[in-house]
């Protein structure tokens, strides 16, 4: 059953009620996040109910030693685990002599809203405590975009039914750990505490990786609006400092807390100036003030929105839902620091480790690339640069040499740290999406300067990995993959997955083509490449045999190639006839039940359809789709927009909309029972490439813009922004026809289905 609790709003996430069955899901959905810190919507004051603490710092991580039976050769020997960092936002609040606390007084009206269009986190509350005071709370919160390593919070009380002494404790505090620690191991090692007028500071290093963060805050209490000059009273204890501020309000009354806080960490900052660059951060923001900071930081996603707003008119839940997830991957990523990458829960929780996955080559890079510029797509990819050599070594873990390379499936800096055998070696179909993410940023940006400089050696890397990892089969007389797991986590070590085979086809052949490129167009960066790498003429041939002669399974008797060998011994039983009950099938159904089950995680063979789609003829689309779809059960969330995707250009609107919808309110409705634990943040760019790659139909063809607009029959229109090669287009879709308009200085050409199109600047062109 999924959660239907969340209000529809073109705008806002609102949640209406207080129940506290469902406290650890809205934590998640309501979290905020600024590229470089993030926040669960957890509650500054004290709160004695179930609750996930989170607090998290883009790039700060700890070695968790991995929990396995037995070892194994080439094991990672950790999982590298994003760290719940010290808590900035809370504060004490009692009233009359009373903790205050949700899990233990009557909520008589509870609200919070997240303005996507603003960046805020509002919250209201009505309560009354055991002692009969009845109060209102309000709280403002943002992570500003202005100072990043600023958040705000603004924390009003008001007595309702009498005159009341307030106190109200605003504190940093050390005492947190990590939901998903593997041996309860101290991830922190807490320095010391210091105060300094209404400031503090806690100084902390990780262990093992020795990160330096300070954590800080700054107060000050105002009364109806004006500042209160009465002095606090410091507060240390262990870990914990902050100030104590007392005061008596009488009914009505609104006393304010205003309170700054963040980090200031050593991957930016010299270890010994933490703490004075962390009184700076606060003299600036305290400068700027709560509502000047919020105007600027409401200012800042006005600029965002303007480029990567989708909007949809005649459908609210798709309208809230494509926000929700385009406000998401802006808040997680801003492309302003590229030591950063896109963690599958973002800012919003612990699961898998916060690191890098594929998902950013295969999902995040087209939104990045088109909503933004060039630049922040291309950072993406020189961070995968910058890890070759950890990809080398990688590879020679598993016995392959020679300047063979396998990216991690996994990672933060460069090393494998996934503790799942079958995901950490059998998964290595992740290398050609690194490959991939290369030639469609070449294509869409036109920029060949990445290849020529970094990406060349990393596709040599990658395509000796494949020339390595393939086996000769002598009784096929074709070269064979074996062991390994597609993108259908459900089929553990089968051999000659079809999408790993297609997709190590597709890297030789890439790779021998730029090789070729550049030898013609740029022959001393060829001989500088060729004498880094050590790259040999028989490596070319064996790329070439391997290629021409790769196997691939197929059926005859249905025309289909096969998921893998042995896929039709399967007793076959359609997605459609599970018990509902049962769903999602991964927490209801052994492993080995689910191993020998025909039901697919996500598209696998589809997603070769998806990649390579220029390959194949549209009836071999639909014949695969029609195969496979019946079987996958969309427990990942990177499935639903893959086939949104393919539906809408197989021309199947409904059964796309429906994909998209789930894609897009995958978290607000929660459909696979797991938000609590964070949300699906790297699928999310899936669901805005559902609209703009299934709907929109946009792609690169014969080196222009191209689409197949189509529009589901429950809109009255849509409308898109992209940058393409420094050009922004807008594009409004509706049911009777599609229009453009050029923010640009140059005409541009475009096609839609077969016709060409000119667009010149600033002038609205409809067909």
């Amino acid at each position: 059953m999924n959660q239907n609790y969340i209000q529809t709003h073109p705008w806002k996430i609102i949640e209406e009620g207080f129940d506290p069955s469902r406290v650890e899901s809205s934590e998640s959905i309501f979290s905020l996040g600024n590229g470089i810190m993030g926040q669960r919507a957890n509650f500054e004051e004290h709160y004695s109910g179930t609750t996930f603490q989170g607090s998290y710092i883009g790039g700060v991580y700890y070695p968790d030693k991995t929990k396995v039976g037995w070892w194994k050769n080439g094991y990672p020997e950790y999982f590298a685990k994003v760290l719940n960092a010290p808590n900035w936002i809370g504060i004490d609040v009692n009233i009359l002599g009373e903790k205050l606390d949700l899990n233990c007084c009557k909520i008589l009206q509870f609200r919070r809203e997240l303005d996507m269009q603003k960046g805020l986190y509002v919250r209201q509350a009505k309560l009354e405590l055991i002692n009969g005071a009845q109060v209102s709370i309000v709280v403002t919160r943002f992570l500003s975009l202005k100072l990043t390593e600023i958040g705000a919070i603004r924390y009003e009380v008001t007595p309702l039914n009498k005159d009341m002494e307030l106190s109200l404790l605003p504190y940093v505090d050390g005492e947190i750990k990590n939901k998903d620690s593997n041996w309860e191991d101290p991830f922190w090692n807490h320095l010391g505490t210091s105060i300094d007028n209404q400031n503090a500071f806690l100084l902390s290093q990780t262990n093992k990786t020795h990160f330096d963060v300070c954590t800080f805050m700054g107060a000050r209490l105002y009364k109806n609006n004006n500042l209160v000059s009465e002095a606090s009273q410091p507060f240390q204890k262990d870990t914990k400092a902050g100030h104590m501020f007392k005061i008596k309000a009488e009914i009505g009354e609104c006393i304010s807390l205003v309170k700054m806080g963040g980090y200031v960490v050593s991957t930016h900052h010299p270890k010994e100036l933490l703490k004075p660059k962390a009184t700076l951060c606060l003299e600036r923001a305290f400068s700027f003030g709560f509502d000047n900071l919020m105007n600027e930081h409401i200012q800042e996603w006005s600029d965002i929105w303007k480029m990567s707003d989708v909007e949809i008119i005649g459908d609210l839940k798709a309208q809230q839902g494509i926000r929700f997830n385009i406000y998401q991957l802006n808040q997680t990523y801003s492309g302003k620091d590229p030591k950063l990458n896109i963690g599958p829960k973002g800012f919003t929780g612990e699961k898998y480790g916060g690191s890098t996955y594929w998902d950013t080559e295969a999902y995040c890079i087209p939104f990045y690339m088109v909503t933004k510029n060039q630049s922040v797509a291309r950072n993406l990819l020189e961070y995968r640069y910058h890890h070759l050599e950890k990809a080398i070594e990688n590879a020679e873990k598993l016995g392959f040499n020679g300047g063979a390379a396998l990216y991690p499936m996994v990672t933060i800096n460069g090393e494998e740290c996934h503790n799942e055998w079958e995901i950490t070696f059998e998964e290595i179909h992740r290398n050609a999406a690194i490959a991939f993410a290369i030639y469609n940023y070449e294509r869409y940006t036109s920029d060949t300067s990445y290849v020529r400089e970094m990406g060349l050696e990393v596709l040599i890397g990658i395509a000796r990995f494949w020339c390595k990892r393939v086996n000769f089969s002598e009784e096929k007389n074709q070269f064979v993959i074996l062991g390994v797991t597609g993108p259908n986590e459900y089929e553990n070590n089968v051999n000659n997955n079809w999408y790993t085979n297609y997709s190590a086809k597709w890297c030789l052949d890439f790779t021998l083509q730029k090789l070729d490129e550049i030898k013609r167009y740029s022959p001393e960066d060829y001989s500088r490449i060729q004498s880094c790498v050590k790259l040999e003429q028989h490596e070319l041939e064996d790329w070439k045999h391997i290629s021409k002669n790769m196997y691939f399974p197929y059926d005859k008797k249905r025309n289909i190639f096969l998921q893998q060998d042995g896929f039709l011994d399967k007793e076959f039983t359609k997605s459609s006839e599970i018990n509902p009950k049962e769903r999602p099938i991964n927490q209801h159904w052994s492993w080995d039940k689910i191993l020998r089950s025909p039901f697919i995680k996500q598209a696998d063979v589809l997603q070769g359809f998806y990649f390579f789609e220029e390959h194949f003829e549209q009836m071999v689309l639909h014949h695969h789709f029609d195969f496979y779809e019946p079987f996958t059960v969309h427990e990942s969330s990177l499935s639903p927009c893959i086939h949104a995707i393919l539906a809408a250009k197989l021309d199947r609107m409904d059964q796309a909309y429906e994909f998209y919808l789930r894609t897009s309110r995958l978290d607000l409705d929660d459909y696979n029972a797991e938000v609590h634990e964070g949300l699906h943040i790297t699928s999310m760019a899936g669901t805005w490439m559902s609209i703009i790659e299934g709907f929109g139909g946009m792609r690169i063809k014969n080196n222009r813009l191209y689409f197949e607009p189509r529009i589901p029959q429950q809109w009255n229109s849509y409308s898109f922004k992209i940058n393409f090669r420094n050009q922004i287009v807008k594009i409004n879709v509706n049911h009777n026809g599609v229009s453009f308009e050029l923010e640009a200085n140059a005409p541009l050409t475009v096609q839609v289905f077969d016709e060409l199109i000119e667009i010149k600047t600033r002038n609205r062109i409809a067909i």
